[in-house]
C-alpha cells in the first residue's frame, strides 16, 4: 500500500490562485456561478475559470471546499485551483478539504490564509489509481446528498407555490367555494392589515442577534450549542455543515436568548432575506450576529403562516427597501416594526398549515438523512486520506 503514496508538498499536488473581484453593481444576470469563501453566492454572465473547479476560502469561511462541474467566477475571498498537476479534480476537492481540516486544527490566529503558505504544507498523496478509488467511495455519499437536496428543493417549491396561490393570488379553497368572495379595502372580507410588531410577541417579538457582540472567537468550540449565522440559513432549513457552536456552560449563561419552536431566523446583513423556520429540532439554539429573530404571537398569527409571509414578494420587497448601507445592506429590528402583514382569518391559516406541515416534515426527514450522510463521509475522509482504510 505504501508504494502507492508519496510524501510531498501540497503545492506538488495542486496550485492555488487568489480569486477575482466582482462588485455586485457590475454583475450581469446569467447562469455562471459566483463562488465566495462560503460557496455559490450569486450568478453572472461571464466565467473567470473553467470547469472542473475546486474553490476554498482565502478569508471569511476557512476550511470549506467546493467542487464545481461548470465554468465559474471565483471571488477574491477565495482561492481556486488553476493547475491540478495530474491530480483527479474531484479527488483534489476531498484532498484539500482534508488538508485544511488539519491546518485549522493548528489554531492559527490569522483571519485568512496565504496560498504560498498552503503550498508548503507537507502531505501524503496517493497515485491516480488510489485517487480514483477514494473518489468513488466518497462521491457515493455526495451523490445521495445531492439527490436529497434536489428532492428538498422540489418540496420547498411546492410549499412556496401553495402560499402564492392562497395568499398572493387569493385563490384559497374557502374563497373559491364562495365564487370569488367579497372584498373590502382590497382584501377579502374578514382579513386584516397589521404590522409586524403587532403580530409578534409584545416586547420581545423582534430581536437582532442578541448577544453577538458578547462573543469572541475564543468563545466558540467544535462541540456544543449551534449559533446560527447568515451563511447557515437556507430557505426552510439550516445548514449544519460549518455552523458555529458555543460550549454548553456558556449557552446556559445566555439561556434567555435561546430560540424556541415557531421562531423565524432571518438574515439581516449582506444577502438579506435568507430565512429559516425554527422547528423543535432547533429549540435551544441561538440567533447569532447578522441575524434577526421573529417570534410570532400565537393568539394573532400562526408561526408557519408568518414564516411564509416574510418571504412573500410584497413583504420581502418592503423589508429590503428598509435596509441601510450601500456596500453592506443592513436591517435593524426597529426598522421592521411597521412592515405591513396581511393576516388571514385563523381558520384559513390553520387550514394552510395543515397542508404545509407534512411537506416540511418530509424536508426535515431528508435533511436528517443528509446530515447523517455528511457525518459518515467526514468521518471516513481522513481515514481514507491517511491510508488507514485501504480501497
Amino acid at each position: 500500500m505504501k508504494k502507492h503514496w508519496r510524501d510531498c508538498r501540497l503545492g506538488d499536488v495542486l496550485t492555488l490562485k487568489r480569486g477575482h473581484d466582482l462588485p455586485g453593481e457590475t454583475r450581469i444576470e446569467g447562469d455562471v456561478p459566483v463562488v465566495s469563501s462560503s460557496g455559490i453566492t450569486g450568478f453572472h454572465n461571464e466565467a473567470k475559470a473553467k470547469a472542473p473547479g475546486v474553490v476554498t476560502g482565502r478569508y471569511g469561511t476557512i476550511g470549506e471546499v467546493f467542487y464545481l462541474d461548470q465554468d465559474y467566477w471565483p471571488l477574491n475571498t477565495s482561492l481556486y485551483v488553476i493547475d491540478f498537476k495530474g491530480t483527479r479534480p474531484r479527488f483534489a476537492a476531498y484532498f484539500l478539504r482534508n488538508v485544511l481540516k488539519d491546518y485549522q486544527s493548528d489554531k492559527a490566529a490569522v483571519p485568512g490564509v496565504d496560498r504560498n503558505v498552503l503550498h508548503e504544507i507537507k502531505v501524503r498523496a496517493p497515485d491516480p489509481t488510489i485517487q480514483e478509488r477514494i473518489e468513488s467511495t466518497l462521491t457515493a455519499y455526495d451523490d445521495l446528498m445531492e439527490n436529497n437536496r434536489r428532492r428538498m428543493a422540489l418540496l420547498e417549491e411546492s410549499a412556496r407555490l401553495l402560499y402564492r396561490e392562497w395568499f398572493v393570488h387569493l385563490r384559497y379553497p374557502e374563497r373559491m367555494k364562495d365564487e370569488g368572495g367579497r372584498m373590502k379595502d382590497g382584501v377579502p372580507k374578514g382579513w386584516e392589515r397589521r404590522t409586524l410588531e403587532e403580530v409578534c410577541v409584545p416586547g420581545d417579538g423582534i430581536q437582532t442577534g442578541p448577544f453577538g457582540s458578547q462573543l469572541h472567537q475564543s468563545d466558540y468550540s467544535d462541540e456544543g450549542v449551534p449559533v446560527i449565522m447568515p451563511k447557515d440559513i437556507l430557505n426552510f432549513r439550516i445548514s449544519l455543515e460549518s455552523i458555529a457552536r458555543i460550549p454548553e456552560e456558556l449557552a446556559d449563561r445566555l439561556g434567555r436568548h435561546r430560540m424556541i419552536e415557531g421562531d423565524t431566523v432571518y438574515g439581516r446583513r449582506g444577502d438579506i432575506g435568507r430565512r429559516a423556520y425554527i422547528s423543535k429540532r432547533h429549540e435551544g439554539w441561538f440567533c447569532g450576529t447578522g441575524c434577526l429573530r421573529f417570534r410570532p404571537n400565537p393568539s394573532v398569527i400562526d408561526a408557519r403562516y408568518l414564516f411564509d409571509t416574510l418571504g412573500s414578494p410584497d413583504t420581502f420587497g418592503v423589508i429590503v427597501n428598509r435596509a441601510k448601507g450601500s456596500t453592506m445592506p443592513n436591517l435593524s429590528g426597529s426598522s421592521l416594526k411597521s412592515v405591513p402583514i396581511l393576516v388571514a382569518p385563523r381558520r384559513i391559516q390553520d387550514d394552510y398549515a395543515s397542508h404545509v406541515v407534512p411537506i416540511i416534515a418530509q424536508i426535515e426527514t431528508l435533511a436528517d438523512q443528509t446530515q447523517k450522510l455528511r457525518t459518515a463521509r467526514d468521518l471516513l475522509l481522513p481515514r481514507l486520506m491517511s491510508g488507514e482504510i485501504e480501497v
